[in-house]
């Protein structure tokens, strides 16, 4: 399946696009940020945006065809992406320890076992945890008046600034969006959010407003962000080079002596095999919304059920405290691992 605040400027740089579709594309074009990100907030520019993340539990790609399970996917599930990211940078022994008290969080009854109900309860509650996070570091630049609640006009004027500005100059310098087309954009997201209609977002619409891949119904405002965002000759439909550049841009720019990726003819293959369900040569809205948001998947049921699989030594359904732990690479990292680069891959509406 494919497949996203602002902090002192004392990291890197940060994403771009809008909207981010859970795949090797968008979120090679996530720009890892350094360790040393702070926690103060600032306003956003262009350069800063969100990447709008489809519906999924991490920053990474899970399963890439030809390529080793990526268990990252599987520590950001489980931990959350902030603690995934403490745990690359403890001791073997210190993770296994720190593992072991969650496993007794995750273990609702107490009665020994994890299983699959327990381990749904828990990823959802650390997805849940994240947004609610996520929207209490929007609110100290959007949220002018402290009511804990946000209008339009509150966020334009924390987002974009007061002005003055031509509407018609670039706001993202990447994605060549003008201050206009941003607005535009936000505005029909922010409508789309508030769900009782007042003209304002409470955190839980807030929430909404900056992860709608966790909410069925802002499924048509995904799918329009998606095509205006791939659809570069405005036709409507999405075309495999049109795929395949936003995969890799190089495919339609400078190379620089850079040689195609071998993943490349199997992502073509992929697109006329599978994604494209009518076999025209292209992709569709209705097709799009099939795959960046597949009716009757439930990629929290999907995780809880991967990790028992993986976990399950004695094959019984559910895992002790002993299992996962055996298993600590599949749940955790740590300095020990291969997983464990400082780096940070964070997916929210404008980039710390």
């Amino acid at each position: 399946l494919s497949a996203i605040s602002c902090a002192t400027r004392v990291f890197i740089a940060f994403s771009v696009s809008l909207p981010q579709r859970k795949m090797k594309s968008l979120r090679a074009i996530l720009i890892i940020l350094c360790c040393f990100a702070a926690t103060a907030y600032c306003k956003p520019t262009g350069e800063e945006r969100k990447g709008r993340d489809p519906l999924d539990l991490s920053g990474y790609d899970h399963f890439t065809e030809g390529e080793p399970h990526n268990a990252e996917y599987d520590h950001e599930a489980f931990l959350g992406k902030d603690e995934a990211e403490r745990f690359d940078q403890l001791t073997p022994e210190e993770a296994k320890k720190r593992l072991a008290m969650i496993v007794d969080k995750v273990d609702k009854d107490a009665d020994g076992f994890v299983t699959e109900d327990e381990l749904k309860l828990w990823i959802s509650h650390v997805s849940q945890r994240y947004i609610m996070e996520d929207v209490e570091r929007h609110l100290s630049y959007t949220d002018l008046d402290k009511n804990q609640e946000v209008t339009w006009k509150e966020y334009k004027k924390g987002t974009f600034g007061d002005g003055p500005y031509d509407p018609s100059d670039i706001y993202d310098k990447h994605r060549q969006q003008t201050y206009q087309e941003a607005e535009d954009l936000d505005q029909r997201r922010f409508e789309a959010a508030d769900m009782n209609k007042d003209g304002k977002l409470d955190k839980k619409e807030y929430g909404v407003f900056l992860h709608p891949q966790e909410y069925r119904h802002m499924k048509d405002v995904i799918v329009d962000e998606t095509m205006g965002d791939m659809d570069k000759d405005n036709t409507g439909f999405i075309s495999v080079e049109e795929y395949i550049g936003d995969l890799w841009p190089a495919y339609h720019g400078e190379r620089n002596g850079e040689e195609e990726p071998e993943w490349v003819e199997r992502e073509k293959k992929h697109f006329k095999e599978h994604r494209d369900k009518d076999k025209d040569g292209r992709l569709s809205k209705e097709e799009l919304g099939l795959w960046i948001m597949p009716e009757g998947y439930d990629h929290v049921e999907a995780e809880a059920r991967h990790l028992i699989y993986e976990a399950d030594v004695d094959k019984d359904k559910k895992l002790t405290k002993e299992e996962i732990l055996k298993h600590q690479d599949l749940f955790a990292g740590s300095q020990a691992t291969e997983f464990g680069e400082y780096l940070i891959k964070i997916k929210t509406h404008e980039e710390f």
